[in-house]
């Protein structure tokens, strides 16, 4: 099959444009809906393995991994989990089918403070990509399958779909950085980012640097829970909250 080209659905264009032009004051949130994403993406094959274990058999550990590449200007997010075809990457990257854009754009109120953590709210969080992002790569292969598939855009009006060699299970993420956003080619910012918004999430989290750059974990992977109360902040606690409820108001208490 030949690349082809496909328009974003109408409320799509404009959620992009809302979100590159009138949210971009909080760029560095593109990395933590990134990395919740990748995270739903194993928890839902490691549910699904409970009655088809076959479907873990090629890469039994599920991790994700996150790549800079100052040559290239890259950053690539990758995810081991449950991934997708070419019907599901048209649904969930270009129509409002599952994304929730409609009930996203019909909350917007205008003011940035209250509609940033719209974004996860409604399921629209992969967009927050375009903050940073001139070009966005999505490779991606269907647990169980195996054609995989390479989606692309500029995050304007439209996007190109097509199938590719190569691809492991599960879903990589290539952004392709704006000049003004190379602060994220640091080692440093991606650790503080992971430290203050994903530090809970339960997978290992591996960072590298350039294209054969070894993978360390800078992520504890432990519950906030096992750990001492002295040793979990105020915003650690809000941003497991977010992530566990799928419920972005503020927490009413914290009790470890």
């Amino acid at each position: 099959m030949t690349e082809e080209t496909l328009s974003f659905q109408a409320e799509v264009a404009r959620l992009l444009n809302i979100v590159v032009h009138s949210l971009y004051s909080e760029k560095e949130i593109f990395l933590r809906e990134l990395i919740s994403n990748a995270s739903d993406a194993c928890d839902r094959l490691r549910y699904q393995a409970l009655t088809e274990p076959g479907l873990l058999a090629e890469e039994p550990e599920l991790r994700l991994r996150i790549r800079l590449d100052n040559g290239a200007r890259t950053i690539t997010v990758a995810d081991n989990g449950i991934g997708m075809n070419r019907a599901e990457l048209i649904e969930n990257l270009g129509t409002i089918a599952r994304s929730g854009t409609t009930a996203f754009l019909g909350q917007l109120s205008g003011d940035k403070a209250k509609d940033l953590p719209l974004i996860g709210q409604f399921g629209v969080g992969f967009y927050s990509a375009f903050m940073v992002a001139e070009r966005v790569e999505v490779f991606s292969r269907k647990a169980g399958e195996a054609q995989g598939w390479r989606w692309s855009s500029e995050g304007s009006g439209d996007f190109t779909i097509g199938e590719a060699a190569d691809v492991a299970r599960g879903t990589r993420i290539v952004l392709h950085l704006r000049a003004d956003a190379e602060e994220y080619l640091e080692r440093s910012r991606i650790e503080h980012i992971v430290k203050t918004y994903s530090d809970h999430i339960g997978l290992p989290i591996l960072l590298a640097e350039g294209a054969e750059g070894a993978l360390t974990a800078i992520n504890s992977g432990a519950a906030l829970w096992t750990r001492p109360r002295a040793g979990v902040s105020a915003e650690q606690y809000r941003e497991f909250y977010h992530h566990a409820a799928h419920a972005f108001d503020e927490p009413w208490a914290s009790l470890h």
